[in-house]
This record gives structure tokens, C-alpha cells and sequence, in this order.
């Protein structure tokens, strides 16, 4: 793979992928990071592909003018945490932590952002577990281990040996958001795929699932748009 230069104003990077699986030239633009690429089938001409880049030019303008800014966080932003805005604020005790809407860091932090994700995890560990235990006793199994990540093409997963993986941005998501990615997660266990008899438990354990679905579809992306680490 490598990276070609869609010209204009302002200039946008391509990502150019060889796919044996492609069938004919296609474009997807990240709603994650934004980024674009151009797959191209094994036997396709790079040159077909760039003319097909260029006759989609409008197309992909528009899609990476729909994305989310991506944002660092400082003192004095606000984030969500649990569905609602909490600013990030000093404090001269030496631990803080979430505040009612706010999020204390101590002075002696010199990466709130940094500081900030570490709490974010240690919330979402403890709500996601909680909800995964809970929701496994409803169908009765057993959750044989919990991981945090912070994934970009999934929100959980659940391996067959039991063990559930989560992203912990669903901390910054509605209680109820998080709640039915775990109960999506742990339905898993009683059906490994995403069968009607799948959807039926996920059903029983989380009757209001569609909306809690939809809400991720519509806003899930922006939780990225937060970077804790610059």
C-alpha cells in the first residue's frame, strides 16, 4: 500500500490498497480518523484507479468535511463522561478525580490528558464489569475475563473462550449505551454469532437495544475525536 495526493485545496492523502477480494474500484472514508483509501483490485490499472479517484473528487470532499475535528484535552475543555459534559480543572489535593461535572487534576500533573484517560479506564473498567457480570448471570454463563482497549473498528468483542474485550471511550458514551454494548457482548456466550436467536437474547436482556444501537451509529465517531495523549 502506499499513499497517493488527491491535488486541490487543500490537498488530501490517499491510502492506495491492493485487494485481492476487491471485485472493482471502490473509495471509503474513514468517519474514525478520516482517512481515505482507494482499493484496488489485484489485476486493476493504477491509472484506472487515479482517474476513478478524480472523477469521485466531489464525493470525497464532502465526506471528509462531514468528519469530526479531532480535539486534545486540556485544562479547561469538557468531555463527555457518561453522556454529559465535564470540565477538566486544577486542583491543589494531591489526587483527583471525576466531580460531579468536573474533573479534578492536580497541579503536579504536567498530562492532564494522559491523567484523564487513566481515570476514564479505571471508571470504565468498573462499570463494564459490573454490567458483563450482570448480564451473564442473566442468561447464565460465565465471563471468563474482561480487557480494555481503545479499539476504532469495534466497541467490544467476545472470544469463545469467554473472555469479552471493550473499548473504554463507551465510559464517555450514556450509561445506557454502555450498558447494551456489554449486554451485545455477552449474548455471545449463549450465541456466537449474529443469528435471530443471536438478537433474540440480546433482546431479552436489553429490551430498548435498537435505540442504544442507533445512538452509536449516529454519535459513537465523535468519541474519537478526543485525543489524551498530545
Amino acid at each position: 500500500m502506499r499513499d497517493v495526493e488527491l491535488e486541490g485545496e487543500p490537498p488530501i492523502q490517499v491510502a492506495l490498497r491492493r485487494s485481492g477480494r476487491a471485485k472493482r474500484y471502490g473509495l471509503r472514508v474513514s468517519r474514525l480518523d478520516g482517512r481515505v483509501t482507494l482499493t484496488v483490485p489485484t489485476r486493476g490499472s493504477e491509472r484506472e484507479a487515479l482517474a476513478f479517484l478524480r472523477e469521485k473528487e466531489s464525493w470525497v470532499r464532502a465526506q471528509v468535511a462531514q468528519l469530526v475535528v479531532a480535539q486534545s484535552v486540556g485544562i479547561g475543555d469538557r468531555i463527555p463522561v457518561e453522556g454529559r459534559p465535564a470540565r477538566l480543572v486544577r486542583t491543589e489535593a494531591r489526587r483527583g478525580g471525576l466531580v460531579g461535572d468536573f474533573i479534578e487534576v492536580p497541579e503536579r500533573v504536567a498530562v492532564p490528558g494522559a491523567y484523564v484517560a487513566g481515570l476514564l479506564k479505571a471508571e470504565a473498567r468498573e462499570r463494564l464489569t459490573e454490567a458483563s457480570l450482570d448480564y451473564a448471570a442473566q442468561v447464565g454463563r460465565k465471563v471468563s475475563g474482561i480487557t480494555l482497549k481503545d479499539t476504532r473498528s469495534r466497541w467490544g468483542s467476545c472470544s469463545s473462550a469467554g473472555r469479552l474485550m471493550y473499548s473504554w471511550r463507551l465510559i464517555m458514551a450514556p450509561p445506557e449505551v454502555l450498558d447494551y454494548v456489554a449486554a451485545h457482548e455477552v449474548a455471545h456466550l449463549v450465541e456466537m454469532n449474529h443469528s435471530a436467536a443471536y438478537w433474540r437474547v440480546v433482546a431479552e436482556i436489553c429490551p430498548d437495544y435498537a435505540r442504544h444501537r442507533a445512538w452509536l451509529r449516529q454519535e459513537g465517531a465523535g468519541l474519537h475525536r478526543y485525543r489524551f495523549k498530545d
